[in-house]
């Protein structure tokens, strides 16, 4: 006796959906494929994890990971970042607008490079409210902003010849969190100091992405 389509297992509930639904499921799956797909092919090369620019604002842009992103892979994509700072500053090669356009010999003088694993946070509105709220006294847009850099998995900066790189959510209180934990430096100085020779990172706790 040849088995009803609707008890196929595990597909028989595929088979009792309505075409609408199954149409509106293959758009979503496929988008998703196409973002990561995506950002996978784009990548510069396969030493660093694939990433997306999710907005720019200025000299700040926010950027996303793939959630699966080790600590390891984090660092080495801000470890790349500090190389291309070190070489030409040609920031254009890792998909960045210029962020000092007018500016005479350096048309990234300045960047500040906020690091997500999930894309709401790197989308324009989300970046425009955190640059926006930068010294408001509305607590709101006070809490919003730590709430902000408390979902950070990286953090680079660059400014003239100073330099940072983190990893985790960014410290910006003299005020201990409980997060700070999961918050590691991977460097601070000059552009102009020698690179050092590359080196395994310290694995730092693992935090669940925000």
């Amino acid at each position: 006796m040849t088995p009803h389509p609707h008890n196929l297992w595990p597909f028989g509930w595929w088979t009792r959906l309505d075409t609408i639904v199954k149409l509106a499921l293959g758009v979503f799956v496929g988008s998703f494929m196409l973002i990561w797909g995506g950002m996978y092919l784009s990548r510069p090369d396969r030493t660093i994890p694939p990433y997306s620019i999710g907005s720019q604002e200025g000299t700040r842009v926010a950027m996303h990971v793939p959630p699966w992103t080790k600590d390891e892979e984090m660092a080495a994509l801000i470890q790349r970042f500090r190389k291309i700072a070190h070489e030409h500053r040609n920031f254009g090669m890792m998909k960045i607008h210029p962020t000092t356009p007018t500016h005479p010999t350096r048309r990234y003088d300045t960047l500040t490079l906020y690091i997500f694993t999930h894309d709401t946070w790197a989308e324009p509105h989300m970046l425009h409210r955190y640059v926006a709220a930068e010294g408001a006294a509305n607590p709101e847009e006070r809490d919003f902003r730590k709430t902000y850099e408390n979902a950070m998995r990286g953090y680079y900066r660059l400014e003239g010849d100073e330099e940072e790189g983190r990893i985790g959510p960014l410290k910006t209180a003299a005020v201990p969190s409980p997060l700070d934990d999961y918050s590691r430096e991977l460097f601070k100085g000059k552009v102009t100091d020698p690179l050092p020779a590359p080196t395994a990172p310290t694995p730092a706790p693992s935090l669940s992405p925000l």
